[in-house]
Protein backbone atom coordinates (compact mmCIF):
# COMPACT_ATOMS: atom_id res chain seq x y z
CA UNK A 1 0.00 0.00 0.00
CA UNK A 2 1.29 3.54 -0.72
CA UNK A 3 1.80 6.08 1.71
CA UNK A 4 1.77 9.20 0.43
CA UNK A 5 2.24 12.98 1.95
CA UNK A 6 0.05 15.84 1.01
CA UNK A 7 1.56 18.87 2.33
CA UNK A 8 0.31 22.50 0.52
CA UNK A 9 0.02 25.53 1.42
CA UNK A 10 -3.30 27.32 1.48
CA UNK A 11 -3.63 29.12 -1.69
CA UNK A 12 -4.45 33.21 -0.74
CA UNK A 13 -7.59 34.12 -1.01
CA UNK A 14 -9.09 30.63 -2.04
CA UNK A 15 -8.75 27.14 0.33
CA UNK A 16 -6.70 26.66 3.35
CA UNK A 17 -3.80 24.25 3.19
CA UNK A 18 -6.36 21.81 4.86
CA UNK A 19 -8.84 22.00 2.11
CA UNK A 20 -5.82 21.43 -0.40
CA UNK A 21 -4.84 18.46 0.89
CA UNK A 22 -8.57 17.00 1.23
CA UNK A 23 -8.50 17.80 -2.79
CA UNK A 24 -5.51 15.81 -3.48
CA UNK A 25 -6.53 13.10 -1.05
CA UNK A 26 -9.39 12.61 -3.66
CA UNK A 27 -7.40 12.82 -6.58
CA UNK A 28 -4.80 10.09 -5.12
CA UNK A 29 -7.28 8.04 -4.32
CA UNK A 30 -8.98 7.84 -7.92
CA UNK A 31 -5.68 6.27 -9.47
CA UNK A 32 -4.63 4.29 -5.69
CA UNK A 33 -7.75 3.96 -3.48
CA UNK A 34 -6.05 1.14 -0.64
CA UNK A 35 -3.52 4.38 -0.18
CA UNK A 36 -2.66 5.78 2.84
CA UNK A 37 -2.70 9.89 2.43
CA UNK A 38 -0.97 11.98 5.21
CA UNK A 39 -2.23 15.51 5.48
CA UNK A 40 0.16 17.59 6.76
CA UNK A 41 -0.59 21.49 5.97
CA UNK A 42 2.16 23.48 5.79
CA UNK A 43 3.01 27.54 5.53
CA UNK A 44 6.10 29.21 5.20
CA UNK A 45 5.91 32.17 8.53
CA UNK A 46 3.49 34.33 6.43
CA UNK A 47 0.12 34.10 5.55
CA UNK A 48 -1.95 31.38 6.31
CA UNK A 49 0.94 30.06 9.19
CA UNK A 50 -2.13 30.02 12.28
CA UNK A 51 -4.81 28.40 9.85
CA UNK A 52 -2.02 25.72 8.90
CA UNK A 53 -0.50 24.97 12.83
CA UNK A 54 -4.11 24.98 13.78
CA UNK A 55 -5.19 22.63 11.29
CA UNK A 56 -2.14 20.32 11.72
CA UNK A 57 -2.20 19.82 15.64
CA UNK A 58 -5.84 19.87 16.39
CA UNK A 59 -6.08 22.96 17.68
CA UNK A 60 -8.47 25.89 17.07
CA UNK A 61 -8.59 29.70 16.50
CA UNK A 62 -9.84 31.86 19.22
CA UNK A 63 -10.64 35.70 18.71
CA UNK A 64 -9.64 38.54 20.86
CA UNK A 65 -10.74 42.17 21.02
CA UNK A 66 -7.53 44.32 20.21
CA UNK A 67 -6.71 47.77 18.65
CA UNK A 68 -5.66 47.88 14.83
CA UNK A 69 -2.07 49.58 13.48
CA UNK A 70 -3.94 53.06 13.91
CA UNK A 71 -5.92 52.40 17.46
CA UNK A 72 -9.43 50.97 16.48
CA UNK A 73 -11.05 48.34 18.09
CA UNK A 74 -11.06 45.22 16.18
CA UNK A 75 -11.36 41.52 16.30
CA UNK A 76 -7.99 39.39 15.62
CA UNK A 77 -7.59 35.80 15.56
CA UNK A 78 -4.70 34.13 17.50
CA UNK A 79 -4.29 30.08 17.27
CA UNK A 80 -4.40 27.66 20.16
CA UNK A 81 -2.20 24.65 19.30
CA UNK A 82 -3.44 20.76 20.13
CA UNK A 83 -0.35 20.35 22.48
CA UNK A 84 -2.00 23.29 24.70
CA UNK A 85 1.04 24.70 25.35
CA UNK A 86 1.80 27.00 22.44
CA UNK A 87 -0.01 29.98 20.71
CA UNK A 88 0.63 31.16 17.41
CA UNK A 89 0.17 34.84 17.03
CA UNK A 90 -0.37 36.47 13.78
CA UNK A 91 0.76 39.86 13.25
CA UNK A 92 -0.61 41.04 10.58
CA UNK A 93 -4.35 40.04 12.13
CA UNK A 94 -3.73 42.46 14.62
CA UNK A 95 -1.53 45.24 13.22
CA UNK A 96 -1.41 44.47 9.16
CA UNK A 97 -1.30 46.63 6.30
CA UNK A 98 -3.61 45.14 4.98
CA UNK A 99 -6.32 45.96 7.30
CA UNK A 100 -5.40 49.49 5.95
CA UNK A 101 -6.42 51.51 3.06
CA UNK A 102 -4.03 53.86 1.38
CA UNK A 103 -5.66 56.80 3.41
CA UNK A 104 -5.37 55.11 6.63
CA UNK A 105 -1.59 54.22 6.63
CA UNK A 106 0.30 56.43 8.84
CA UNK A 107 3.63 54.85 9.40
CA UNK A 108 4.76 57.76 11.85
CA UNK A 109 1.99 56.49 14.14
CA UNK A 110 0.98 52.95 13.35
CA UNK A 111 1.74 51.27 16.98
CA UNK A 112 1.87 47.08 17.80
CA UNK A 113 -0.04 47.25 20.99
CA UNK A 114 -2.65 45.02 19.55
CA UNK A 115 0.31 42.56 19.19
CA UNK A 116 0.90 42.90 22.90
CA UNK A 117 -3.06 42.44 23.61
CA UNK A 118 -2.87 39.31 22.06
CA UNK A 119 -0.36 38.01 23.74
CA UNK A 120 -1.84 38.78 27.08
CA UNK A 121 -4.70 37.01 25.62
CA UNK A 122 -2.83 33.83 25.16
CA UNK A 123 -0.88 34.05 28.18
CA UNK A 124 -4.39 35.18 30.17
CA UNK A 125 -5.52 31.62 28.95
CA UNK A 126 -2.00 29.74 29.97
CA UNK A 127 -0.49 29.27 27.04
CA UNK A 128 3.50 29.70 27.93
CA UNK A 129 4.76 28.96 24.14
CA UNK A 130 4.60 31.51 21.54
CA UNK A 131 4.96 31.26 17.83
CA UNK A 132 5.11 34.41 16.60
CA UNK A 133 4.80 35.32 12.39
CA UNK A 134 5.62 38.96 12.17
CA UNK A 135 5.08 39.71 8.31
CA UNK A 136 2.76 42.13 7.03
CA UNK A 137 2.73 44.69 9.43
CA UNK A 138 2.00 48.42 9.38
CA UNK A 139 3.87 49.47 11.88
CA UNK A 140 7.29 50.88 12.19
CA UNK A 141 7.77 51.43 15.87
CA UNK A 142 10.43 48.18 16.87
CA UNK A 143 7.44 46.32 19.33
CA UNK A 144 7.04 49.88 21.72
CA UNK A 145 3.63 49.36 21.33
CA UNK A 146 3.50 45.47 22.16
CA UNK A 147 5.63 46.08 25.40
CA UNK A 148 3.20 49.15 26.19
CA UNK A 149 0.22 46.82 25.87
CA UNK A 150 2.09 44.67 28.33
CA UNK A 151 3.18 46.96 31.01
CA UNK A 152 6.01 48.23 29.80
CA UNK A 153 6.77 52.07 30.41
CA UNK A 154 8.59 54.07 27.50
CA UNK A 155 9.45 57.24 28.99
CA UNK A 156 10.72 60.94 27.86
CA UNK A 157 13.54 62.80 29.52
CA UNK A 158 10.65 64.71 31.66
CA UNK A 159 9.07 60.78 32.75
CA UNK A 160 6.06 61.43 30.52
CA UNK A 161 5.14 58.75 29.03
CA UNK A 162 5.91 58.21 25.13
CA UNK A 163 2.72 58.55 22.91
CA UNK A 164 1.95 55.37 20.36
CA UNK A 165 4.34 55.10 17.67
CA UNK A 166 7.80 54.71 15.85
CA UNK A 167 8.30 58.43 15.69
CA UNK A 168 7.75 58.87 19.33
CA UNK A 169 11.03 57.15 20.05
CA UNK A 170 13.02 59.84 19.32
CA UNK A 171 11.89 60.78 22.54
CA UNK A 172 12.70 57.89 24.51
CA UNK A 173 14.66 58.53 27.56
CA UNK A 174 14.09 55.26 29.86
CA UNK A 175 12.55 52.13 29.67
CA UNK A 176 11.20 50.90 32.31
CA UNK A 177 10.02 46.85 32.49
CA UNK A 178 9.05 46.59 36.25
CA UNK A 179 5.51 46.29 35.32
CA UNK A 180 6.41 44.07 31.96
CA UNK A 181 3.92 41.17 32.37
CA UNK A 182 6.00 38.81 34.45
CA UNK A 183 4.67 35.55 32.99
CA UNK A 184 7.20 36.19 29.87
CA UNK A 185 10.17 36.04 32.03
CA UNK A 186 8.98 31.95 31.63
CA UNK A 187 7.49 32.33 28.59
CA UNK A 188 9.62 30.52 25.07
CA UNK A 189 9.13 32.83 21.74
CA UNK A 190 9.87 32.05 18.65
CA UNK A 191 9.88 34.33 15.87
CA UNK A 192 8.97 33.18 11.95
CA UNK A 193 11.52 35.60 10.13
CA UNK A 194 12.75 35.29 6.45
CA UNK A 195 14.49 38.56 6.41
CA UNK A 196 17.82 39.52 7.34
CA UNK A 197 17.63 43.27 7.85
CA UNK A 198 19.56 44.90 10.62
CA UNK A 199 17.31 47.50 12.20
CA UNK A 200 18.69 50.94 11.16
CA UNK A 201 20.70 52.17 7.91
CA UNK A 202 20.49 51.91 4.52
CA UNK A 203 19.40 48.55 4.76
CA UNK A 204 17.20 48.74 8.20
CA UNK A 205 13.59 48.71 9.19
CA UNK A 206 12.44 52.58 8.23
CA UNK A 207 14.54 52.07 4.46
CA UNK A 208 13.88 48.75 3.32
CA UNK A 209 9.92 48.74 4.62
CA UNK A 210 9.01 51.97 5.29
CA UNK A 211 8.47 53.09 1.99
CA UNK A 212 5.82 50.10 1.12
CA UNK A 213 3.65 51.19 4.69
CA UNK A 214 3.68 54.77 3.30
CA UNK A 215 6.72 56.54 5.03
CA UNK A 216 8.18 59.27 2.47
CA UNK A 217 11.95 59.64 2.21
CA UNK A 218 11.56 62.60 5.21
CA UNK A 219 9.73 59.93 7.17
CA UNK A 220 12.60 57.26 6.51
CA UNK A 221 15.03 59.48 7.62
CA UNK A 222 13.08 60.80 10.92
CA UNK A 223 12.34 57.04 11.45
CA UNK A 224 15.27 55.51 11.31
CA UNK A 225 16.46 58.04 13.81
CA UNK A 226 14.15 57.10 16.16
CA UNK A 227 14.99 53.47 16.22
CA UNK A 228 18.56 54.31 16.24
CA UNK A 229 17.63 56.25 19.39
CA UNK A 230 15.36 53.34 20.83
CA UNK A 231 18.17 50.64 20.23
CA UNK A 232 20.50 52.59 21.95
CA UNK A 233 18.29 53.45 25.47
CA UNK A 234 17.30 49.05 25.31
CA UNK A 235 21.26 48.78 25.07
CA UNK A 236 21.47 50.59 28.40
CA UNK A 237 18.59 49.92 30.16
CA UNK A 238 18.66 46.28 29.00
CA UNK A 239 21.46 45.49 28.54
CA UNK A 240 20.93 44.14 24.89
CA UNK A 241 22.61 45.12 21.61
CA UNK A 242 19.88 44.80 19.38
CA UNK A 243 20.61 47.15 16.65
CA UNK A 244 22.67 44.84 14.52
CA UNK A 245 21.47 41.45 15.54
CA UNK A 246 20.02 39.82 11.57
CA UNK A 247 16.68 39.91 11.65
CA UNK A 248 16.07 42.66 13.94
CA UNK A 249 14.87 45.16 11.24
CA UNK A 250 11.88 42.95 10.31
CA UNK A 251 8.36 43.85 10.54
CA UNK A 252 8.68 48.03 11.34
CA UNK A 253 11.83 46.55 14.04
CA UNK A 254 9.43 44.17 15.61
CA UNK A 255 12.27 41.67 15.68
CA UNK A 256 14.30 43.73 17.48
CA UNK A 257 11.35 44.24 20.10
CA UNK A 258 10.78 40.72 20.44
CA UNK A 259 14.57 39.74 20.93
CA UNK A 260 15.39 42.96 23.37
CA UNK A 261 12.41 42.61 25.76
CA UNK A 262 11.47 38.47 25.59
CA UNK A 263 14.73 36.90 24.38
CA UNK A 264 13.44 35.67 21.31
CA UNK A 265 14.40 33.50 18.67
CA UNK A 266 14.51 34.24 15.17
CA UNK A 267 13.80 31.03 12.55
CA UNK A 268 13.39 31.00 9.01
CA UNK A 269 9.31 30.72 9.16
CA UNK A 270 9.03 27.28 6.90
CA UNK A 271 11.71 25.44 9.47
CA UNK A 272 9.67 26.78 12.17
CA UNK A 273 6.48 25.48 10.92
CA UNK A 274 7.52 21.74 9.43
CA UNK A 275 8.82 21.33 12.97
CA UNK A 276 5.74 22.03 14.74
CA UNK A 277 3.80 19.76 12.32
CA UNK A 278 6.20 17.10 12.53
CA UNK A 279 7.15 16.99 9.18
CA UNK A 280 10.34 14.69 9.42
CA UNK A 281 8.30 12.08 10.87
CA UNK A 282 5.37 11.98 8.58
CA UNK A 283 7.96 11.77 5.76
CA UNK A 284 9.78 8.22 6.84
CA UNK A 285 8.05 5.85 4.68
CA UNK A 286 6.73 7.76 2.19
CA UNK A 287 6.48 6.68 -1.45
CA UNK A 288 5.24 10.04 -2.28
CA UNK A 289 5.06 13.62 -1.47
CA UNK A 290 2.94 16.30 -2.58
CA UNK A 291 3.38 19.97 -2.07
CA UNK A 292 1.38 22.83 -3.86
CA UNK A 293 0.87 26.65 -3.44
CA UNK A 294 -1.05 29.12 -5.42
CA UNK A 295 1.47 30.17 -7.93
CA UNK A 296 5.32 28.07 -8.28
CA UNK A 297 8.05 31.00 -9.68
CA UNK A 298 11.63 32.08 -8.88
CA UNK A 299 10.44 33.63 -5.44
CA UNK A 300 9.48 29.29 -4.68
CA UNK A 301 13.31 28.23 -3.94
CA UNK A 302 14.08 31.25 -1.52
CA UNK A 303 12.71 30.22 2.23
CA UNK A 304 9.45 28.82 0.72
CA UNK A 305 7.69 25.98 2.32
CA UNK A 306 6.95 23.47 -0.76
CA UNK A 307 11.27 23.69 -1.63
CA UNK A 308 11.86 23.63 2.50
CA UNK A 309 9.07 19.69 2.23
CA UNK A 310 11.01 18.40 -0.98
CA UNK A 311 14.36 19.40 0.53
CA UNK A 312 13.52 17.16 3.55
CA UNK A 313 11.90 14.58 1.28
CA UNK A 314 14.98 14.53 -0.48
CA UNK A 315 17.15 12.96 2.67
CA UNK A 316 14.94 9.47 2.36
CA UNK A 317 15.11 9.79 -1.40
CA UNK A 318 11.41 10.34 -2.05
CA UNK A 319 9.85 11.85 -4.93
CA UNK A 320 7.91 14.98 -4.90
CA UNK A 321 5.26 16.44 -7.05
CA UNK A 322 4.01 20.35 -7.04
CA UNK A 323 0.56 21.26 -7.40
CA UNK A 324 0.36 25.06 -8.26
CA UNK A 325 -2.81 27.14 -9.31
CA UNK A 326 -0.23 28.67 -11.73
CA UNK A 327 3.02 28.35 -12.96
CA UNK A 328 5.59 31.51 -12.85
CA UNK A 329 8.62 32.98 -14.30
CA UNK A 330 10.93 31.25 -13.36
CA UNK A 331 9.48 28.24 -12.11
CA UNK A 332 11.23 25.36 -13.51
CA UNK A 333 13.98 26.68 -10.39
CA UNK A 334 12.41 24.29 -7.89
CA UNK A 335 13.45 21.30 -9.81
CA UNK A 336 16.75 21.80 -9.13
CA UNK A 337 15.31 22.47 -5.26
CA UNK A 338 13.97 19.10 -4.56
CA UNK A 339 10.58 19.31 -6.38
CA UNK A 340 10.71 16.67 -9.56
CA UNK A 341 7.53 17.87 -11.83
CA UNK A 342 4.91 20.50 -11.26
CA UNK A 343 1.38 20.40 -12.81
CA UNK A 344 -0.90 23.70 -13.13
CA UNK A 345 -4.61 23.74 -11.92
CA UNK A 346 -5.48 25.34 -15.62
CA UNK A 347 -6.56 22.97 -17.88
CA UNK A 348 -8.21 25.16 -20.39
CA UNK A 349 -8.71 29.05 -20.99
CA UNK A 350 -10.10 30.36 -18.30
CA UNK A 351 -10.08 33.61 -16.23
CA UNK A 352 -8.49 33.55 -12.39
CA UNK A 353 -11.79 34.58 -10.99
CA UNK A 354 -13.02 31.25 -12.43
CA UNK A 355 -9.82 29.18 -11.59
CA UNK A 356 -10.27 30.47 -8.04
CA UNK A 357 -13.67 29.25 -8.03
CA UNK A 358 -12.86 25.81 -9.02
CA UNK A 359 -10.13 25.20 -6.82
CA UNK A 360 -10.97 22.39 -5.23
CA UNK A 361 -12.22 20.35 -8.32
CA UNK A 362 -9.04 21.58 -10.18
CA UNK A 363 -6.79 20.44 -7.12
CA UNK A 364 -8.46 17.31 -7.71
CA UNK A 365 -7.63 16.31 -11.53
CA UNK A 366 -4.43 18.22 -11.89
CA UNK A 367 -3.53 15.47 -8.05
CA UNK A 368 -5.08 12.62 -10.23
CA UNK A 369 -2.97 13.14 -13.64
CA UNK A 370 0.24 14.13 -11.65
CA UNK A 371 -0.49 10.20 -9.77
CA UNK A 372 -1.57 8.57 -12.78
CA UNK A 373 1.67 9.82 -14.81
CA UNK A 374 3.78 8.23 -12.24
CA UNK A 375 1.72 4.58 -12.03
CA UNK A 376 2.44 5.25 -15.65
CA UNK A 377 6.16 5.02 -15.42
CA UNK A 378 5.91 2.32 -12.75
CA UNK A 379 4.27 -0.07 -15.29
CA UNK A 380 6.94 0.92 -18.04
Amino acid sequence: MKKVVLAPQGFKESLTGMEIAEAMSAGVKRVWPEAETVLIPVADGGDGTLQALVDSSGGEVRTASVEDAIGRPIDADWGALGNGTTAVIEVANAVGLARLTLEERDVRRASTYGVGQLIVEALDAGFTEFIIAIGGSATNDGGAGMVQAMGGRLSDRDGHELPRGGIALADLAKIDVSGLDSRMAGADVVVACDVNNPLCGPLGASAIFGPQKGASSEDVRELDAALANYAEVISRDLHTDVAEIPGAGASGGLGAGLMGFFDARLRLGADIVLDAVNIDKHLKGADLVIVGEGQFDRSTVFNKSPVAVAQRAKINGTPVIGVAGSLGAGFREVHEHGIDAVFSLVNRPMSLKAAMEDTRRLVTIATEEACRAIELGAQT
